[in-house]
Parts: structure tokens; C-alpha cells; sequence
């Protein structure tokens, strides 16, 4: 391990762009590689917050990501989450890189997600509404612009200033995106949109599910407990429902474990994203709704990406 290279952020990002990431993804997910078989996350009370311990597996590779949650780190000017990974060649278990983690869950989240809306969103797509105002939320508007020609990118937040800059970043990297305030500009730019992405720390749903049109694809990664959600059960009753793997949905997703306990929606009903990518389910005509929890699987297939 002397010597082990360290990958930074900026280093990371100059070797994967948004798309490649996206493209690493489905990759993983047509090599036949089972999402199912993907290890739990492992949540640790540690210091003043917890740790996320990530393990995963994918043929020649196998990594980790350590992440850490310190929920009070915003008004100390940081990170509410850092995280680093390191990588290992699956042979004989040397560990070959550390790469900054943080890096990688802002790629791979909304590489997942765009995964997920090329084959839910309608060809067609053009108007897509972003929920939050965070890196998520602006590297989600990113990887929707790579996978849909978009001619209308609305941002609502509930902090105008980190809209504004939310806003100003886009623009910075070529894409057109605009603000919607107030209840009245935000349920008429969710009526007519036609991908809508929900990337928020919410613990109640957003916005009001009735506003969603059928075909529109909906996409929610805000939350990973079982007792918070982005989106209402009475949109995800009424919606195909996708996600990276049923046990990981129901033991973290709260917008799907309420609509479950809601009666709405049954486990039989998820749809792995797998299914979706080699064309083992279908997209129907109803609102298809991708839930994300993010998994440690993702993460490696973007790291093996940086070597």
C-alpha cells in the first residue's frame, strides 16, 4: 500500500463527464450484474453524526466508500457529507486507488437517475422541473440535459440565494435554467412538465402529486430512511414504479415503504431498474416513477471508470 494514489475531485472530474458516468452505469447493469446481490449499507453513530459504510463487488473490482453525515457541518461552512473510497482488484484484494468520494456520489446519483429517465422519459421530453438547489440538484439538471433535448430547465428551492447560484451554475456550463417561486409557479411549472426531479432533504412530500401528468417521468433521491419521502402515495399508487432493487426500496425508501403502508403499492409492484435496461419491463402510460436510494454498486462502476 505505499504509495497508493489518491484521485482527487478535480482529477475525477476531468476523466468522467456526467455522460460517461451514466454510460458506466448501464453498462454495469447490462454486463448481468444483479443489483440484488449488492451488500446493505451499513450506518455507524460515530462523532457528532454517523459514517456510511458502502461495500460492493463487481467482476474484476471490488471497492468501499466511506462516507461521513455530520448534520450540523452547514453552518460551519462544510460539507454535511464527505466521503472517500478506495478500490481494490478482486484477485487478491490490494487495495490500487483512493478516490475522492464525494466526487463519485455527485456522478453517480444522477448518472442512475439518468439511467432511469432515457428509458421512462418520452422521446419527446422537453421541460423538466428540478426540486432542490444543492450539487444534486444542479448535477441532475446536467445529466437530464445529456439524455433529453431540453428547451425549458425550472429550479425550485426554498432558499433563494442557493437557487440563484443554483441557477447562475447552470447557466455557467451552457444549459438555459430559470427559478419558479411561490405555490402558483410551482404547481403550474409541475403540470406542465415532462420529467420532474426531486433532489431535496424533505421529510414530506414536495408537491402535489395530482399535477402530474400521465407519460411524465418522475424522478425522487432526496431520501434514503424509511420515514421520509419526496413524493405523495397517491402518485406513486397511481404510477409505474422503478427502483435499483426491491429489499433496498423497502428497507430505505420512504416514498416507497408509506405508499406500501399506505396500501397503495405493493412490493410485487417495483420494478428493478435492471428490468427497465435489458428489456425485461416495459413503460406504460401512467406516471413512471424512478425511486433512488443510492447504491454501493454504482459507485464502484464509476470508479473503475477512473482507472
Amino acid at each position: 500500500m505505499s504509495g497508493l494514489p489518491f484521485v482527487d475531485a478535480a482529477e475525477v472530474r476531468r476523466r468522467i463527464s456526467p455522460d460517461r458516468a451514466r454510460r458506466l452505469v448501464e453498462q454495469a447493469l447490462r454486463s448481468g450484474f444483479d443489483p440484488a446481490g449488492d451488500p446493505a449499507r451499513v450506518p455507524v453513530d460515530a462523532g457528532a453524526g454517523h459514517l456510511l459504510l458502502m461495500p460492493s463487488g463487481i467482476g474484476d473490482w471490488v471497492g468501499v466508500k466511506l462516507a461521513s453525515v455530520a448534520p450540523g457541518n452547514p453552518a460551519r461552512g462544510l460539507p454535511r457529507i464527505q466521503a472517500v473510497y478506495l478500490l481494490l482488484d478482486a484477485e487478491t484484494l490490494t487495495p490500487r486507488l483512493l478516490v475522492d468520494g464525494s466526487s463519485l456520489t455527485e456522478l453517480r446519483t444522477p448518472a442512475t437517475s439518468a439511467v432511469a429517465a432515457d428509458h421512462l422519459a418520452a422521446p419527446d421530453a422537453r421541460r423538466l422541473v428540478v426540486f432542490g438547489s444543492g450539487p444534486q440538484a444542479v448535477e441532475h439538471a446536467v445529466a437530464m440535459s445529456a439524455v433529453r433535448d431540453l428547451d425549458d430547465v425550472a429550479l425550485a428551492g426554498r432558499s433563494p440565494d442557493r437557487l440563484t447560484a443554483a441557477v447562475a451554475g447552470l447557466q455557467d456550463r451552457g444549459i438555459d435554467a430559470r427559478a419558479v417561486d411561490g405555490a402558483e409557479q410551482v404547481a403550474a411549472a409541475v403540470a406542465g412538465a415532462d420529467i420532474v426531479v426531486c433532489a431535496t432533504s424533505a421529510g414530506e412530500p414536495v408537491f402535489d402529486g395530482t399535477l402530474v401528468r400521465d407519460g411524465v417521468c418522475v424522478v425522487a433521491i432526496g431520501s434514503h430512511e424509511p420515514d421520509r419521502r419526496e413524493l405523495d402515495e397517491g402518485l406513486m399508487g397511481r404510477s409505474l414504479v422503478v427502483v435499483e432493487d426491491r429489499a433496498t426500496a423497502m428497507r430505505e425508501c420512504g416514498d416507497v415503504v408509506l405508499a406500501v403502508d399506505a396500501g397503495v403499492l405493493t412490493t410485487d409492484d417495483l420494478v428493478p431498474l435492471a428490468d427497465v435496461v435489458n428489456g425485461r419491463a416495459r413503460v406504460t402510460d401512467r406516471p413512471n416513477v424512478f425511486k433512488g436510494s443510492g447504491m454501493s454498486w454504482q459507485d464502484l462502476a464509476v470508479a473503475v471508470g477512473v482507472v
